[in-house]
């Protein structure tokens, strides 16, 4: 009976209103499926999804429309970012972030989930996060309560006990330590469900070592293969995606052979884990621009330098193994651990990747239809056709020869409601 009444109070609750008709128009369009640029397009956007998409001059306004007009504007559509954690902030490194309370990390997840969707991402992937803040931030902004982007939450990130996911670094009088350690591949299989239960709509699993924890190293493989195996299988069976964090080689290539989903970091990825990830259609999130920040700035943030070392040990090598996976024609997502440096400057990562061999299309197409595709949501996120959901972009130049344009948009969509447009 319980349950009945919080449904129907739920269903009580309208989400955000979305503009019921909306007609924008800009000098030029990105289809980011072929790179062709499409001149003088208009798009039709009627309770938030896309109705129409042509030529200005042969695509009508529906009556009593908001009219967006953008000259000297190229549209693309709203941009993904796989790897975030909205309630992490560069500045707090190291144990400074013991000098705050623990819902203070919940508060300031509200100003970088409006960072994130002003800077062009409507939709994020929140890959682990504490006291289920990226849960309530998702609820906060479908509610209409907060703007921020689309957010496919993974409640706590899991993993081995002492390894990259659990609370290390601190004496045993601190009793620290994660609630959802999974050690055994039945362990696995109740942490997907438990986790699922309290709203996680992707498991995010730590497969290796890593660099920002303490007593792990990034190579170190920290859960069997029957235990990653375990837990795709798992997972999969409720319909969730599985992303695992994963440094180290022989833990890059075991997390794709159990069928994880998408692979984050891959740092010390060698062939046999790139043919691996290549074989089972596995997505790599490579999040090859972050140690320009960490490096500039960790030591002044806090971060201690053992893991200033370990991220210096592996940032070439990690832009080298995404340089050669990209070559070999694995698939690639955008992916940036924003919350290691600033969020909102998650666009920052596209000039490095068309730096490593990337062209500016196939960067881009990484925040856009690879990454919708990633989701499970392909046609309606990442592309800008009838039926997608009205998540718009808008850069001054083209992006397809100038990515950096990418990192100052001067109107962004989400939904169909415009949360940023030109002055």
């Amino acid at each position: 009976m319980r349950s009945m009444l919080i449904a129907a109070a739920l269903l009580s609750v309208a989400p955000a209103a979305f503009a019921q008709n909306v007609y924008v128009t800009a000098d030029r369009l990105l289809d980011v499926t072929t790179g062709r640029m499409i001149q003088n397009p208009a798009i039709v956007i009627q309770d938030g999804v896309i109705t129409a998409v042509g030529p200005r001059a042969s695509t009508q306004a529906p009556s009593a429309a908001e009219v967006i007009e953008l000259p000297g504007v190229t549209l693309l559509p709203g941009l993904i970012d796989m790897h975030t954690h909205l309630d992490s902030d560069p500045t707090f490194g190291g144990f400074t972030g013991l000098m705050v309370t623990d819902s203070f990390w919940s508060v300031i997840a509200v100003p970088n989930a409006k960072a994130t969707l002003e800077a062009g991402f409507t939709t994020v992937r929140n890959v682990g996060s504490n006291n289920w803040n990226d849960v309530a931030l998702k609820q906060a902004i479908e509610f209409g309560k907060m703007e921020g982007p689309r957010i496919i939450p993974a409640g706590y990130s899991f993993g081995a006990t002492g390894g990259h996911c659990d609370a290390t670094g601190l004496p045993p009088s601190f009793d620290a330590h994660s609630p959802y350690n999974a050690d055994g591949p039945d362990e696995g299989r109740k942490r997907v469900r438990e986790i699922r239960k309290y709203g996680a709509e992707v498991i995010k699993i730590c497969a290796t070592g890593g660099v920002f924890s303490h007593n792990t190293e990034p190579g170190q493989q920290q859960m069997s293969l029957d235990e990653m195996t375990a837990i795709a299988q798992e997972a999969h069976m409720w319909g969730l995606k599985v992303a695992a964090h994963a440094h180290g080689a022989s833990g890059i290539r075991d997390a794709a052979l159990a069928g994880i989903d998408t692979i984050e970091h891959a740092s010390l990825i060698d062939d046999e884990g790139i043919a691996a990830a290549k074989r089972m259609g596995t997505f790599l999130s490579m999040d090859i621009y972050n140690t320009d920040y960490t490096q500039a700035e960790g030591a002044r943030n806090g971060v201690m330098e053992d893991n200033l070392r370990k991220d210096r040990e592996i940032a070439e090598v990690q832009r080298q193994g995404f340089k050669r996976a990209l070559q070999a024609g694995v698939k690639m997502i955008y992916g940036t651990d924003s919350g290691v440096y600033p969020h909102g400057d998650n666009a920052k990562q596209f000039a490095v990747m068309v730096r490593y061999g990337a062209t500016p299309l196939q960067a881009i197409q990484t925040a856009t239809i690879n990454a919708a595709d990633a989701l499970g949501w392909k046609g309606k996120i990442g592309v800008v056709q009838k039926g997608a959901w009205g998540d718009l972009v808008g850069v001054t130049g083209d992006p397809t020869k100038d990515v950096t344009v990418l990192e100052s948009p001067v109107f962004v969509m989400k939904g169909g409601v415009a949360v940023k447009a030109p002055d």
